[in-house]
């Protein structure tokens, strides 16, 4: 869901190429990541896959994705945000945003490689038994910062590019030196596709110097 909206425009810009030659039309579907691998496993008739990269790997690994076909996109940092209006805790520093998670009364986080990152590092502070209990998990598909809008959860994380257009909340910023959670998404060629060398062009292009305004905008970094 993190990559949903950057996406859908690279997708649009790659069909607008003029003399690209792009027969087909690129349509992604976009639905949380948990379960857009399973239905890959599941060797349901996707071209293309875009995951975090270890998922990729997974799915290379267990024949579903082309072996050799992942290709870096993206690196997305995690971000932090409170409900619009409400007191915006100290974030600056690694101890400041571990004092803030102490004192939330409730904890958002989101399935994916973003929300196991931020439990090991609970783990790391030596909090994770402190904070278990004050902890909400998105369901997949369901961003966190909705939880934080409707006031489920009172300090949310999860990648910036799903935060930045997310109504009535606030995004303090990302996490701090030192404690940083950064996934880099990657694409990969589906085993079952029937055009692997037109899906091999659609992610040499996104991956592409052309690709690197829009990947910013959406708040991440070219990989």
């Amino acid at each position: 869901m993190a990559t949903r909206q950057l996406l859908a425009e690279l997708a649009d810009a790659y069909q607008q190429q003029s003399g690209a030659g792009v027969a087909t039309e690129v349509d992604f579907e976009s639905v949380g990541g948990v379960d857009a691998a399973k239905r890959v496993q599941a060797g349901e008739p996707f071209d293309v896959v875009v995951l975090a990269a270890d998922a990729i790997d997974k799915l290379v690994a267990a024949g579903r994705v082309v072996a050799g076909s992942r290709t870096d996109l993206v690196r997305s940092g995690v971000a932090i945000a409170v409900r619009e209006g409400s007191v915006r805790p100290d974030i600056a520093s690694e101890d400041a945003l571990r004092g803030a998670v102490l004192a939330a009364r409730t904890l958002g986080y989101s399935t994916g490689p973003s929300g196991a990152a931020l439990l090991k590092l609970f783990e790391r502070w030596g909090i994770a038994d402190a904070v278990r209990s004050r902890i909400v998990q998105a369901p997949p598909g369901i961003p966190v910062g909705q939880l934080v809008a409707n006031g489920e959860v009172e300090l949310g994380f999860q990648q910036y590019s799903e935060m930045a257009n997310q109504p009535g909340i606030e995004v303090l910023g990302t996490m701090p030196a030192g404690c940083e959670i950064v996934t880099t998404f990657s694409g990969g060629i589906c085993a079952v596709s029937a055009q692997p060398e037109a899906v091999r062009t659609l992610l040499g292009f996104m991956h592409s110097p052309a690709a690197t305004d829009a990947k910013r905008r959406h708040g991440m970094e070219p990989a």
